[in-house]
């Protein structure tokens, strides 16, 4: 792509700080009444008696009604008028009817014009009180996680590939347990409103039974049950958007026990990670030195939702988790996300050999990533959710290698990396 990975927007959250993509066109329209009545003015003066500017001036508030407020619209129909007046004032030309009809013209043109600014702003203030309650209904249907969890620090993202839109059918949860740190992130097949349901649907059951179940795969199957239930109540699986891909994920204790904040960030312990997938795209799994293993299940599974087709009891893998490692769990829309030739862009490539000083780097540095894999658009919307073992002593936030290699003149910041191993 031209670009290394993280070159933008390090350390924001959620791509903050990033111009506006339409600066260039406000900045226009700002200007474009004021142009209008100059420009009115000018036509008037270098052409004959028989031409007018009216239509000019009538469009400088139109223009600006849907745009600005109240009283700039007020006041650029002043203006209009004073312009229209003052013209015909010039040319001698003011008490002459066809003079008095082109003035009472842009008159009432600007009295519409208030009137479409008003509209505009009360459609506007009910757009900004639905924006208010889809933020909220996000919010409770997927809270954000805390930055650590069960001694492990977490960061996530939701990104909507519709503008202005707050929630789809990707979802994510992460809850400290009796049982170890769980977590699950899904995708429902479908959108809209049904899709979103169904994500609270399987979001509330994973609460309850993360806490509840002994095992892992004891929380899968209570999704499944979840599903299948919520399916019949609402006249079958199409009605309540038939089946969810989904990957589960149980973090045990350093000590070997659960519950509570207080463990020592996994001394004295290699550390391990059991996963469930259900269909879903495998996490990443990025170790400290910069290796990376893609955690793929042993055998491929189906989704949650359609038991039906297939019963087979699900089986939780152990994989190994070392302190300093960062797990990387993601939604189609990151792997499924194509450039202009529609080249699908890949996570695990980007990311082999990268260093980054924690979840929430790793997340900004991606995101960031993929808006210039695909050139600013995106078809599905993404959910992203990382999780790193904290090495022991190790601070909150560690000092690596930037992930932009340093110009050559300048000393690379952080400690060196190992040979054999991509900065």
């Amino acid at each position: 792509m031209g670009h290394p990975l993280g070159a933008a927007g390090r350390g924001r959250r959620g791509g903050e700080g990033r111009p506006g993509p339409y600066g260039g066109a406000r900045r226009f329209l700002r200007a474009l009444p004021p142009l209008i009545i100059v420009g009115g003015v000018v036509f008037d003066l270098s052409t004959p008696a028989t031409y007018t500017a009216a239509p000019l001036f009538s469009a400088a508030p139109l223009i600006a009604a849907p745009f600005f407020s109240t009283l700039t619209t007020l006041l650029t129909g002043i203006a209009a008028v004073l312009a229209s007046v003052g013209l015909h004032v010039y040319n001698g030309t003011a008490t002459e009817i066809p003079a008095l009809t082109e003035v009472f013209t842009v008159v009432t043109v600007s009295a519409l014009a208030l009137l479409v600014n008003r509209v505009v702003r009360r459609s506007g203030e009910r757009l900004a009180s639905a924006r208010v309650i889809a933020e909220t209904a996000q919010k409770a249907v997927l809270p954000t996680p805390a930055e650590r969890i069960g001694g492990l620090q977490c960061a996530a993202r939701y990104e909507a590939a519709q503008a202005d839109a707050f929630i789809g059918g990707d979802l994510f949860a992460v809850q400290d347990t009796p049982h170890g740190v769980r977590l699950v992130v899904g995708d429902v097949r479908g959108k809209g409103m049904e899709a979103v349901e169904a994500v609270a649907v399987v979001i509330g059951a994973f609460r309850e039974a993360a806490e509840q179940e002994v095992s892992l795969e004891g929380v899968a199957q209570r999704l499944e049950r979840a599903l299948a239930r919520e399916g019949t109540r609402r006249d079958g699986l199409d009605a309540f958007e038939g089946f969810t891909t989904a990957v589960l994920a149980e973090i045990p204790r350093a000590d070997g026990t659960g519950g509570g904040e207080g463990d020592a960030r996994g001394e004295g312990d290699a550390g391990s990670v059991r996963v469930v997938n259900r269909g879903h795209p495998p996490p990443l799994l990025l170790y400290a030195d910069g290796k990376l293993d893609v955690l793929d299940p042993a055998e491929p599974a189906l989704p949650l939702g359609m038991g039906e087709l297939a019963a087979w009891p699900d089986r939780a893998e152990e994989r190994p988790y070392p302190p300093g490692a960062t797990l990387l769990f993601y939604t189609d829309g990151l792997s499924e996300a194509r450039d202009a030739e529609g080249v699908f862009y890949d996570p695990a490539s980007r990311l082999a050999g990268r260093i980054f000083p924690g979840p929430e780097e790793l997340l900004d540095a991606l995101v960031d990533d993929v808006r210039l894999h695909t050139g600013g658009g995106s078809t599905d919307d993404m959910a992203l959710l990382a999780l790193s073992r904290p090495a022991a002593g190790q601070q909150e936030r560690r000092r690596t290698m930037p992930v932009v290699p340093p110009v050559p003149s300048a000393p690379p910041e952080g400690p060196p990396v190992r040979p054999g191993h991509q900065a």
